[in-house]
């Protein structure tokens, strides 16, 4: 199974369609604007996390949005779990069809095989915070996070990477996580 993901030889590795950089900023302006539509946070808290994540990001060390909102709007260490989870709701009550929650996800096999072979999707995985929960060969791919939109770019890249090298669709699920099962797989998927 592990050979699944190997590209042929003399394949050149695959890069995102778009650069980190550029699919961060959609991340961010998509999440912005969902959050926005859905009255989850003012234009003065977005900016604030935004100037936040951005700062994270040029340091080198990638900051959640939602996670940095969250602390922006005053939550505190023991209540962070349950205020991301409802701005993720609220970001996810924006998207068609709604990405499904899945509580269980901590306990998935981290997908090194696929990791190995795509680089680029495991940095931009990385840099999304939104880890591949699952990789069935190459037919059917998980990508989950707090941030339903960073999941969802994550999944559409893997789509294009996959269909580049190999020439066919995978199905693509995205789906959410709950703080405690995303901060775990961050930690085992990112070694962050």
């Amino acid at each position: 199974m592990d050979t699944i993901f190997k590209s042929p030889p003399g394949t050149v590795t695959l890069q995102p369609a778009q650069g980190v950089g550029d699919i961060l900023e959609t991340c961010y302006r998509l999440t912005g604007e969902a959050l926005k539509s859905s009255g989850a946070a003012t234009d003065q808290e977005i900016l604030k996390a935004l100037a936040s994540v951005r700062e994270g990001e040029a340091r080198g060390e990638p900051l959640e949005y939602l996670e940095t909102l969250a602390r922006i709007q005053g939550h505190d260490e023991e209540r962070i779990g349950p205020a991301i989870l409802a701005l993720g709701d609220a970001v996810a009550s924006t998207m068609n069809p709604t990405p499904p929650s899945i509580p269980f996800a901590g306990k998935l096999i981290a997908p090194s095989a696929f990791y190995d072979s795509f680089e680029a999707m495991h940095k931009l995985a990385k840099a999304l915070l939104a880890p591949v929960v699952f990789a069935e060969d190459t037919d059917a791919i998980g990508t989950a996070s707090v941030n339903p939109i960073a999941a969802q770019l994550l999944g559409e890249e893997i789509l294009q990477a996959v269909s580049r090298r190999f020439g066919i669709h995978p199905f693509i699920t995205v789906a959410r996580l709950d703080y405690e099962a995303w901060a775990f797989l961050c930690r085992k998927h990112f070694e962050l």
